[in-house]
């Protein structure tokens, strides 16, 4: 059996995809296949998966704006790989990534999903500093999970059975949508990961500051349908759940405090019915009234914020 499918669902990113590709084409393990699922790009993405075709591991698919949960989907349904993996078309993998995941699976039978830490490039491939990661929970992770979205999305490679047992992603979120599959995964598999940096994750290009609201609103969304439909609450104990909710409200008035000061108190008053938080949240609250009262707007940086986006 085929031991790993690449899904890669692409819109309008032609101009990341050869490099993403590459990245795939340069793994040191070798028994993978790709498949592009394009959902309705209007830009050149057709013309720059073309070259790639030539080999039969890269399969191209065209489908009618689906929107990423369904794209995403399709690729699941059309893989043949006892693992598959995930990458975005922005983004862009070591070439030892596959192998030493794979060698965990092989050493591990039991994990269900292998993840790795990521680094940052800007939107011309560069290299950007960025705080060391460290402490990823392994095992049952739930309770971690519910606190906050730990795996980048294209780190993840996942045992076929997951999904045959909790599901794939739920076309009802448009954003977030890995952070719902992980609660699901995690109720009933375990996760590992390799500890070093192996995905090379591409910021600065999207609008996720944009959306960072509507984000933070849907994992709020997630983490209320987790924690009545999906029995998070019978594993996971209480103060951590109300963790999870102060420290998604806390994260976002951080991130928000330098560009949009007033908006960033009304998230740090929402994270202060939590106890578990209140006293940072406290703090933050006062720091972004001085901030607001000073009138000062920057840049923010949601990328590094850690919310379950």
């Amino acid at each position: 059996m085929l031991r790993v499918s690449i899904v890669m669902a692409a819109k309008n990113y032609a101009r990341f995809l050869p490099e993403a590709v590459e990245s795939v084409f340069a793994q040191t393990f070798a028994d993978w296949e790709l498949l592009v699922i394009d959902d309705g790009s209007s830009d050149d993405t057709p013309q720059a998966c073309r070259p790639y075709l030539a080999d039969r591991r890269v399969r191209y698919f065209r489908s009618d704006t689906l929107g990423q949960p369904k794209a995403k989907n399709l690729g699941i349904a059309l893989s043949r790989g006892a693992f598959i993996a995930f990458l975005d078309a922005d983004d862009a993998w070591e070439p030892t990534k596959l192998e030493k995941q794979v060698r965990v699976f092989d050493t591990k039978p039991a994990v269900g999903v292998v993840f790795c830490k990521r680094s940052l490039m800007d939107e011309q491939g560069r290299a950007l500093p960025a705080k060391p990661a460290s402490g990823f929970p392994t095992g049952s992770v739930l309770p971690q999970m519910f606190t906050q979205n730990f795996v980048c999305f294209s780190s993840a490679v996942v045992k076929r059975e997951v999904f045959a047992h909790v599901g794939r992603f739920d076309p009802l979120w448009d954003l977030a949508i890995d952070y719902d599959l992980w609660l699901r995964v995690a109720k009933f598999h375990t996760f590992d990961f390799v500890d070093e940096e192996l995905v090379c994750y591409r910021t600065g290009h999207g609008n996720l500051s944009k959306k960072l609201r509507d984000r933070v609103d849907t994992a709020i969304s997630i983490m209320h349908r987790a924690e009545s439909r999906y029995g998070v609450a019978e594993q996971v104990p209480r103060e951590v759940i109300a963790d999870g909710y102060a420290s998604t409200c806390q994260t976002l008035g951080y991130v928000m405090r330098a560009s949009e000061p007033f908006a960033s108190l009304r998230w740090y008053l929402r994270a202060i019915q939590w106890p578990a938080r209140r006293f940072v949240s406290l703090k933050g609250l006062a720091a972004g009234a001085l901030v607001a009262a000073r009138g000062q707007r920057t840049k923010a940086s949601p990328e590094n914020a850690g919310v379950n986006l």
